[in-house]
């Protein structure tokens, strides 16, 4: 069976329309989940625990997906 991670991270955006950190070394790591339901449920508490500040968002990182063991060469390795 196929291990499927996801990481729930966020943190204080420079623009609420973009995707860039204001500052990388305060994201707030939630955590590590072996599944997309319990990483959904972790996502949207810390999301909800920030809904009134415009400029904070949590995302979920599907870690699985950097990574697969069935192929010769992942994506990332390429990168290197």
């Amino acid at each position: 069976m196929v291990q499927r991670l996801h990481l729930v991270f966020g943190g204080e955006l420079v623009n609420p329309s973009s995707t860039k950190f204001a500052d990388v070394e305060k994201i707030d790591i939630v955590g590590m989940y072996p599944d997309y339901d319990s990483a959904y449920s972790a996502w949207k508490g810390a999301a909800q625990r920030t809904v009134d500040d415009a400029h904070m968002r949590y995302f979920i990182a599907h870690i699985h997906r950097l990574r697969d063991e069935e192929s010769p060469a992942s994506p990332t390795e390429e990168l290197g």
